[in-house]
């Protein structure tokens, strides 16, 4: 089932408070769009619909995807934003049974999900994992690394391998947080 909620907007007219100009200026870029002069008092800009929903697609998140990266080239010059993986298949069936994946982009190499099966752990499967994920990022370029961890996930396994503690966010269950971390490669 997908949850689908809509909302129609509209431009604020002349009377209330603008967006600051920045942000404005970053979703005309990201548009790809000059700024429109403001609607005349009176008269409201053509409405947009803004939805909400717990199943995106991935051509929807790709389409926020691709329009920030553009963004991000347009002021950078710098075009290198690659996805990452570090698979961990069965032999034979070539089934996924864990891994990581990530990114790079503009020096940094960013971790977003590693995962192993308790019956592989403890064996330095995830050690390798990591190492060559981090030799891909300084291939690739890239300075640091920056990923977050649940407390009761890996913290003690990435401070192990030399990351260190950036800060954290309290989360539930009540005692939890999401700790940021990161490492210079």
């Amino acid at each position: 089932m997908r949850l689908i909620k809509k909302d129609l907007c509209t431009a604020p007219d002349a009377h209330a408070a603008s967006p600051p100009a920045p942000l404005a200026d970053a979703a005309d870029a990201v548009a790809g769009t000059a700024p429109e002069p403001a609607s005349p008092p009176g008269r409201a800009a053509e409405p947009v619909e803004i939805v909400f929903t717990d199943t995106p697609h991935r051509t929807e998140t790709a389409a926020i995807s691709d329009a920030l990266d553009r963004f991000n080239v347009g002021i950078t010059g710098i075009d290198d934003r690659r996805p990452l993986a570090v698979l961990v298949r069965e032999p034979g069936r070539h089934r996924i049974l864990g891994g990581l994946s990530g990114r790079t982009s503009l020096g940094l190499l960013f971790i977003d999900l590693f995962y192993l099966p308790p019956e592989l752990r403890g064996q330095g499967l995830g050690s390798r994992i990591l190492r060559r994920a981090e030799e891909e990022g300084r291939a690739r370029g890239c300075k640091a690394a920056v990923l977050y961890t649940i407390s009761f996930q890996a913290p003690e396994f990435y401070q192990r391998h030399g990351w260190h503690h950036l800060g954290e966010v309290p989360c539930i269950p009540s005692g939890t947080s999401r700790i940021f971390m990161t490492k210079e490669l």
